[in-house]
């Protein structure tokens, strides 16, 4: 069960990673392509799952640390 949720956090956290990195501040993904506007605009498309994707990934992350500070609390408190 300890290694399960090592690993799906370690999994997770690569993924949280990936995802922050793939985004681009302040510029979105088109300027990667060639355009680049300073204008404020809405994500769109590709963008807007990134994003939606990098909130889950984060909810996700935050729950399997949880269950893995749960988890070793019950070992440890066990006599």
């Amino acid at each position: 069960m300890d290694f399960a949720l090592g690993l799906g956090q370690i999994v997770v956290s690569i993924g949280l990673m990936a995802a922050i990195l793939l985004q681009s501040r302040g510029a979105g993904l088109s300027a990667a392509f060639g355009g680049d506007s300073s204008v404020y605009r809405s994500r769109r498309g590709v963008e807007k799952r990134l994003y939606q994707f990098t909130v889950i990934l984060a909810v996700l992350f935050a729950i399997v640390s949880l269950l893995g500070f749960l988890a070793t609390e019950s070992q440890q408190v066990a006599p």
